[in-house]
């Protein structure tokens, strides 16, 4: 009697920590349960992560792992604490095809695992890892090292997940292979991200900054831009959620430039960041353009819009054409006197009541665009895909390898 099949998920980011790559593989270990057994090998979560079940019929092993000062799994020690473990865990782990999500030295453990066990391996190329590195100044060694193991993984790969074409255009130029690549978009979920959200009772107007406070988003320029107009909206504040490397920095340029008009609410729940988002004259989202990232959709986006609020976005071409192909708030440079500008307009439109009379467009937009559940899906059928190739060659093999008295070998 031949086993279940098992998809086996390999990251250190999965729910309930609170980050898009967390809810991007939470939808996917989901969607899998409808094709066998489900394995995700993660972390255990940080303690700001909020309290939660992990999904029913998904088999979640957690591993303890080196975190930075904001509960990240960030740099090359705290990669290490994860992969090293993880080569072991894997070795030991039955499984028919597994899942790797970035970065590229999680992708070598699974990579060289999936060779010796003769099982597939799908990579999850959310982010370009080479382009990251050099967009942070990393000495050529360390390029080199990256570029080698990011390409060595996607031609090892017997599919690769693209979260957009702009990734697929770098990835391609990584020596990937554009018949193994498929571009899946991103995604929020939806039922979460609503504009039935519950915004949280408040006499203030406010702008709102979700998520990561990294340095390719550099959001201090929200700071500066609100400095111009504070005075000007004596009821207006602005609301940080989320951490990140910059965050010391944020609070002490907030605390000289505008003290006591900056809020910072840390960690939250997918619930609570949606209530929040849902309440605000605008959801602010940086990338900083020439660093390296200027290809990225940030799922922040997709958040904002999911709840109907608009977007202020301030950064390279490819965000501000979302944001305005699809009237999804309002684009700007990466300029503070820009943003302060585009605060000014979106003041008036919450005012006029605009804001609220064009919610649901926004939010359709995304419900028919970028729901979660609808990515994952795509993804769980390249992994189907996945599957059903290697079974294919292995009864191709056994018909062309006949046992004895010529039947086939078993």
């Amino acid at each position: 009697m031949s086993r279940a099949s098992r998809a086996v998920i390999a990251s250190r980011l999965f729910p309930p920590e609170v980050s898009a790559g967390a809810f991007r593989l939470g939808a996917l270990a989901a969607a899998l349960r409808d094709q066998g057994e489900v394995r995700v090998l993660t972390t255990t979560p940080p303690s700001h992560a909020p309290l939660t079940s992990d999904a029913p019929g998904v088999d979640v092993r957690r591993w303890p792992v080196l975190r930075d000062r904001g509960g990240n799994v960030r740099g090359y020690i705290q990669y290490m604490s994860f992969d090293a473990p993880l080569l072991l865990r894997l070795l030991v782990s039955r499984f028919d095809v597994v899942v790797a999500e970035s970065p590229p030295t999680t992708g070598i453990v699974a990579s060289v695992v999936a060779a010796v066990r003769r099982r597939p391996l799908v990579y999850y190329a959310a982010d370009v890892w080479t382009d990251g590195v050099i967009s942070m100044g990393a000495p050529k060694p360390v390029v080199a090292v990256m570029r080698w193991m990011e390409s060595t993984v996607l031609r090892h790969a017997s599919a690769i997940i693209s979260v957009s074409d702009e990734v697929t255009e770098r990835l391609l130029l990584l020596g990937a292979d554009s018949a193994r690549i498929a571009t899946v978009g991103n995604g929020i979920d939806t039922s979460v991200f609503t504009p039935e959200a519950q915004a949280p009772p408040s006499t203030a107007r406010y702008f709102v900054y979700t998520g990561t406070m990294s340095e390719w988003q550099r959001p201090d320029v929200f700071i500066r831009a609100f400095a111009q107009i504070a005075s000007e909206a004596p009821d207006v504040r602005v609301k940080f959620f989320g951490q990140g490397a910059v965050e010391h920095d944020l609070r002490a340029l907030a605390e000289e430039i505008v003290p006591g008009r900056v809020d910072f609410g840390g960690v939250v729940s997918p619930a609570e960041s949606a209530g929040w988002i849902r309440g605000a004259v605008a959801s602010l989202v940086s990338i900083v353009p020439g660093i390296g990232y200027d290809f990225a959709r940030p799922t922040k986006t997709y958040a904002a819009a999911a709840v109907g609020t608009p977007v202020l976005f301030a950064g390279p071409a490819t965000g501000s054409r979302l944001v305005a192909d699809a009237g999804l708030g309002m684009a700007v440079q990466f300029d503070a006197d820009e943003i302060a500008r585009a605060m000014r307009v979106l003041l008036e439109e919450e005012t006029s009541g605009r804001t609220e009379r064009t919610r649901d467009v926004r939010a359709g937009w995304a419900r028919e665009h970028v729901s979660l559940t609808a990515v994952a899906a795509r993804v769980a059928a390249v992994v189907s895909q996945v599957r059903r190739s290697r079974k294919a060659r292995i009864e191709d093999a056994h018909s062309a390898h006949p046992g004895p008295n010529g039947r086939p070998a078993s």
